[in-house]
């Protein structure tokens, strides 16, 4: 399983919110590319990056400091927020980012997402984001009818490189992630699952592992130094060892 530590953006600094809350923002760092050379220092093999601000704009807002991660780094970096249209997403593929995540236009246009597929097959990953068991899209701001289990049946014969799934009730709160949520998506998607929201301690990471997710998004909790990450990469290694006593 793939560990993607978070570098979340708004005004150019490295910061987490609470289950989506732009009213609860912690500031962790107003170096991005100091961030991301840690990350990578300590073995991170990908980096998530969100702008943000991008998400409740509806456009990219902190594309010159993924553009200085991008190169500061030799990690790949997936990338998201307020990717909107064909051109938003050439920019980010411009900026030197592998994959980009799309969410809110992508679930309110389909026949677009599958068509952005397509075009760039193995570089588009889906955010879906839920509250509840329904989707949530406008950074987070608008919840759907739609189930992210509807979602993720719908869209596991398109080229995606993955699903990310966010239970945003669970994000930024440390109190672990959505097992059986997560478990419905991962059985209802034929394509990789990464999990997001409440990975806070090595057990979570290991569940997570032993669940045959293709990844997880870590980030307040890294940020907090709850959870090491040279620890949850060797988690994601020893598969089912005996936990520690």
């Amino acid at each position: 399983m793939q560990i993607y530590p978070a570098i979340d953006l708004r005004g150019g600094c490295c910061v987490r919110l609470r289950q989506g809350d732009y009213a609860q923002e912690t500031i962790f760092d107003d170096d991005p590319v100091a961030v991301a050379r840690r990350w990578e220092r300590q073995g991170a093999d990908w980096l998530h990056l969100v702008d943000l601000d991008g998400a409740k704009a509806g456009r990219p807002v902190n594309g010159e400091a993924v553009k200085r991660i991008r190169d500061a780094v030799s990690i790949p970096c997936q990338f998201g927020g307020g990717l909107r249209d064909d051109g938003h997403i050439e920019d980010a593929f411009e900026w030197g980012v592998e994959r980009v995540v799309l969410g809110t236009r992508a679930l309110k246009d389909p026949a677009w997402l599958r068509e952005v597929c397509g075009r760039f097959p193995g570089r588009i990953v889906l955010g879906l984001d839920a509250r509840g068991g329904r989707v949530a899209t406008h950074g987070w701001l608008e919840t759907s009818e739609l189930t992210a289990v509807e979602v993720a049946r719908q869209v596991s014969a398109w080229p995606l490189a993955a699903i990310v799934y966010t239970d945003i009730n669970k994000d930024g709160m440390l109190g672990g992630p959505n097992l059986d949520a997560l478990a419905e998506v991962r059985d209802a998607a034929r394509v990789p699952v990464i999990a997001s929201g409440g990975v806070t301690t090595v057990d979570d990471v290991r569940t997570l592992t032993e669940l045959k997710l293709a990844g997880c998004i870590i980030g307040r909790a890294l940020y907090e130094g709850r959870i090491d990450l040279a620890a949850a990469l060797g988690a994601t290694r020893s598969g089912r060892e005996p936990r520690p006593t």
